[in-house]
């Protein structure tokens, strides 16, 4: 047995009464999939190399294509899927570790899913979110946890550095060389255009985005590509990146095939070596480590700059977010077990790390029951879907969002789920320059611009039905939530009461 014999996934369907032969379909697939056979003077398919990424789908002109699934399906059972045998079998042949893009797509429960949202009838009236003013805007950073005044009697009114969000969404953080220039340059010119923020990930800046500071976050992990002073000076915020949800105590790896051009020079690596970022920062082993880290970036940036943690969502988090609170941190990014990225070991991606929401509660409560919570912002990721998830994330104690994949799906990802490999059809997850010039960044700015502004409107109407007109307002507020067919305990972490109640 070997890989060869798994049948294809997908089936390509052609319908030879619309088909031109144009050959479009063949110029547009980075796969090889689609090929003229001289000999039969018609377009042929290789269906063992599609990934159903749409792309020939899309820009067939006659609509003569469809990409179906396969009909062809091993015997299986309660045990042991047809993806799980598959699996095996590739394992068998290769002795390599399984490898995924784009989070996890397992059926298992999304609790955003079976939390309703109360609403305001007779006693609470709603507002009118068209006619009257409601907030969204957020301040992310350090507040005073009580009043403070001068010798003088004088309150004092000086702050720590804050992110001020005209929405509570930002863009996570996605590196150049995961992902195309283009994408980077879409996200940091939407972030600036909806007043809120991008993140660079950890392949450092690219040039050409220098001139969007007030509009990036930059990010330290432990590879520490692209790090330097001015590259700090480069951001309004600081992100020290410790973990990620899709692999929880793993590091990250950008190919050599990847690295090569801008990409080596932004990361300040030699052209065609491999990106390697270890599972540990090798200078954190405690959070008396981090604290110093954190500092020295304060230092560094003469504290003018926020300082933000993220760490994956573990068993543990609550314990580990009470020590980021008091390590100094401004703000803390907690990314969920169904978060996204590049390439992720598959097992790890489905097997290791818990739910946002249940980290969330968890450690919004743990923050407040030691009376710190004021220290520190939270910002939460990890399949955030849509406004609604938006709410009741902000409900169970977030400030803020980070989106990835849903951002990723507005520039026009199709979550064929192959962005290792580098040959993306849509230009996103790429370095291919013709791949990339697919990609166009200002129609990729429009359609974010778009999303955001669209949730945001959405939010403005739900809070507004709620009764409620200004995030603040919402923010940890879980009784304006409701779960149903949650257990006892999924309910009390959760904090919030099932509908009826």
């Amino acid at each position: 047995m070997n890989e060869g014999y798994i049948y294809p996934e997908f089936e390509i369907i052609r319908d030879p009464h619309k088909c031109t032969n144009c050959r479009a379909c063949e110029k547009q697939c980075s796969y090889g999939v689609h090929q003229y056979d001289e000999t039969l003077k018609m377009m042929i398919a290789d269906n063992t190399k599609c990934v159903d990424c749409q792309r020939c789908v899309s820009i067939c002109p006659t609509k003569a294509l469809q990409i179906g699934r396969s009909q062809n399906h091993l015997r299986e059972n309660a045990n042991y899927s047809e993806s799980l045998i598959h699996e095996i079998y590739k394992q068998s042949e290769t002795g390599g570790v399984l490898l995924s893009s784009m989070g996890n797509p397992n059926k298992t429960k999304n609790y955003f899913d079976h939390m309703l949202i109360n609403a305001s009838q007779v006693t609470n009236p709603p507002i009118d979110s068209l006619r009257e003013p409601m907030e969204t805007r957020v301040f992310l950073g350090k507040k005073a946890n009580d009043i403070k005044r001068d010798k003088d009697g004088k309150l004092i009114t000086k702050m720590a550095p804050q992110l001020m969000l005209e929405t509570p969404i930002m863009f996570a953080g996605m590196s150049y060389g995961a992902i195309s220039l283009n994408a980077h340059k879409a996200l940091a010119e939407a972030a600036r255009q909806l007043g809120i923020f991008y993140n660079t990930g950890e392949g450092g800046l690219h040039e050409e985005l220098k001139g969007y500071t007030d509009n990036t976050i930059v990010q330290v992990a432990s590879g520490r590509f692209g790090v330097y002073k001015d590259f700090l000076y480069a951001g309004a915020a600081i992100e020290i990146k410790m973990g990620q949800g899709a692999k929880p105590g793993v590091g990250g790896h950008l190919p050599g095939t990847k690295t090569i051009g801008d990409v080596s020079r932004t990361r300040m690596i030699p052209e065609g070596s491999d990106a390697i970022s270890p599972a540990p920062h090798h200078d954190i082993y405690s959070i008396e480590d981090l604290r110093q880290l954190v500092y020295s970036l304060k230092e560094a940036t003469g504290y003018t700059r926020p300082v933000i943690v993220k760490v994956a969502a573990v068993h543990n988090i609550s314990a580990i977010a009470s020590g980021i609170a008091r390590s100094g941190a401004d703000i803390i990014a907690i990314d969920g077990y169904k978060g996204g990225t590049g390439a992720a070991p598959t097992r790890i991606r489905d097997n290791v790390g818990i739910p946002i929401e249940l980290a969330l509660a968890a450690v919004d409560q743990r923050l407040r029951e030691e009376g710190i919570r004021g220290n520190v912002s939270i910002v939460v990721s990890g399949s955030i879907r849509s406004s609604a998830d938006v709410v009741k994330a902000i409900a169970l104690g977030a400030d803020a969002v980070y989106i990835g994949t849903t951002a990723l799906l507005a520039l026009g990802c199709h979550l064929c789920r192959d962005c290792k490999s580098g040959k993306c059809n849509w230009g996103i997850a790429t370095q291919n320059p013709e791949l990339a010039k697919r990609l166009n960044p200002k129609i990729g700015t429009e359609r974010l611009v778009n999303l955001v502004t669209a949730w945001t409107r959405e939010i403005k109407e739900i809070l507004g039905g709620m009764g409620i007109n200004s995030i603040e307002a919402l923010k940890g507020n879980r009784l304006m939530l409701r779960g149903y067919d949650l257990n006892d305990a999924e309910l009390r972490i959760l904090g919030i009461k099932h509908a009826g109640e």
